[in-house]
């Protein structure tokens, strides 16, 4: 079968499971499918940096319009992962601080997960309402945490679900340490000037068109930035893509000009 065909054949499938079965039953399923995939797909197209392990191909991804070449068949890692996984590794001292990091993750992503816990030289804590990969079962707008508790927090791709989330950026400012660093990644339309949502769209399937997936309620702009700012925090616009040759942002399957909000207190 060729890549193309195969590329089609997929598409179909994960366009049926992302929109049938629900993300903490997915999370448990990927966990066995994930090894097979990866071998069947192994390569030296495009490599995951997460891993360092290559394939011919990486999987198409998408709640409605897919796209192609995404989902690394290893980590399950998007654009976006791969893309923060290089700026936490080359640019801040995640991964080397001598002294310990208290560091709280939000709706903690597979490919980060298990190995964030196994690094001596941070204390890790996950938090989410639904997540198993959860340690805490925690309201984002009601966090059971202690003021100024984290040098580091990871909020990303959170915020667009949630209704109120001037209320949930008090919070993650409020549990940061002054000094400390947030990266908070959403879903954005550097096109759009202001954020648009709408409080009288509640059917999946309109959500799904307008905002691009079932569960969102807003489309984030370019005003995302001035609002963190609205709340307290410094925030640095990184376009982390600009600093990576075009030869690796493509064997990284990355998306050119995504910008990371790196947010400190």
């Amino acid at each position: 079968m060729l890549i193309s065909e195969i590329s089609v054949y997929m598409k179909k499938i994960f366009k049926f499971v992302l929109n049938t079965i629900p993300r903490p039953i997915l999370i448990r399923l990927s966990i066995v499918v994930r090894p097979i995939i990866a071998l069947v797909l192994k390569g030296n197209k495009f490599t995951d940096p997460i891993d360092g392990k290559s394939f011919k191909m990486f999987l198409p991804y998408g709640y409605g319009t897919q796209r192609n070449n995404v989902l690394s068949p290893s980590t399950l890692s998007l654009e976006r992962h791969r893309l923060l996984w290089l700026y936490l590794q080359n640019e801040t001292n995640f991964f080397t601080s001598e002294n310990k990091l208290e560091v709280l993750h939000f709706a903690p992503e597979q490919e980060f997960y298990k190995r964030f816990k196994k690094q001596a030289n941070i204390n890790y804590t996950t938090t989410d309402l639904l997540s198993p990969l959860a340690d805490v079962k925690a309201d984002i707008c009601n966090l059971p945490f202690e003021d100024n508790a984290y040098d580091i927090v990871l909020c990303n791709h959170v915020l667009e679900h949630i209704p109120d989330d001037t209320k949930a950026m008090q919070e993650l400012y409020r549990v940061l340490k002054p000094g400390g660093m947030g990266i908070f990644q959403i879903p954005q339309d550097l096109s759009r000037n202001v954020t648009f949502s709408d409080d009288s769209i509640t059917d999946a399937k309109e959500r799904a068109k307008i905002f691009g997936q079932y569960d969102h309620v807003r489309i984030y702009g370019k005003d995302y930035f001035d609002k963190l700012r609205s709340i307290g925090f410094k925030v640095n616009e990184v376009d982390y893509t600009n600093t990576i040759s075009p030869e690796l942002v493509e064997k990284y399957c990355l998306a050119k000009g995504e910008i990371i909000p790196v947010c400190f207190k």
